[in-house]
């Protein structure tokens, strides 16, 4: 018997992130790294809550650094039928309302992340083209303090790493 005036706490009831990774992927992803459920993402954004967005943002959950035809084929298995085009144009407004991230290393094609605002880097596998998250080296952002501005007022420094993963050492 619990003394009078003791909080018992109740079990813990699934959030509504927890119940979309379960319903639209399968069980929890760590890559996503959002409290909120997609819809309170994308209306916190201003952007309408549509099947084709909640699937782009279930794939780019499951394929950090995926590039467009990784997305797409994600989203066809969640939706069924998505055009490309679709998925071009719920990328681009994921990024521009800074949901998403686009990086594009060099000599290969658009990668997209959920990963934004805290001006991480990327190293990148000049065999295999796999890519991996590197967090700020140094300090505060932008991470690097440039020789020369030229007057600019640096905000952000974009690095990437070039080496061989391990599965290609």
């Amino acid at each position: 018997m619990d003394p009078p005036g003791r909080v018992v706490p109740l079990p813990a009831r699934p959030t509504r992130l927890e119940s979309f990774q379960k319903r639209w992927l399968g069980g929890p992803v760590p890559t996503l790294e959002r409290d909120p459920a997609p819809s309170v993402l994308l209306r916190s954004a201003g952007l309408r809550v549509t099947q084709p967005r909640v699937a782009v943002l279930g794939a780019l959950a499951t394929h950090p650094h995926g590039d467009v035809e990784t997305i797409t084929a994600a989203t066809r298995t969640a939706l069924g039928t998505v055009s490309t085009q679709a998925v071009y144009d719920v990328l681009r407004a994921l990024t521009t309302a800074g949901l998403a991230r686009r990086i594009e290393p060099a000599g290969s094609p658009a990668r997209f992340e959920l990963r934004v605002g805290d001006n991480h880097h990327h190293v990148v596998c000049r065999s295999c083209g796999a890519i991996a998250d590197v967090d700020c080296a140094v300090g505060d952002r932008p991470c690097l303090d440039a020789s020369q501005t030229h007057g600019f007022v640096i905000d952000e420094a974009e690095v990437t790493y070039w080496g061989t993963c391990p599965t290609c050492a």
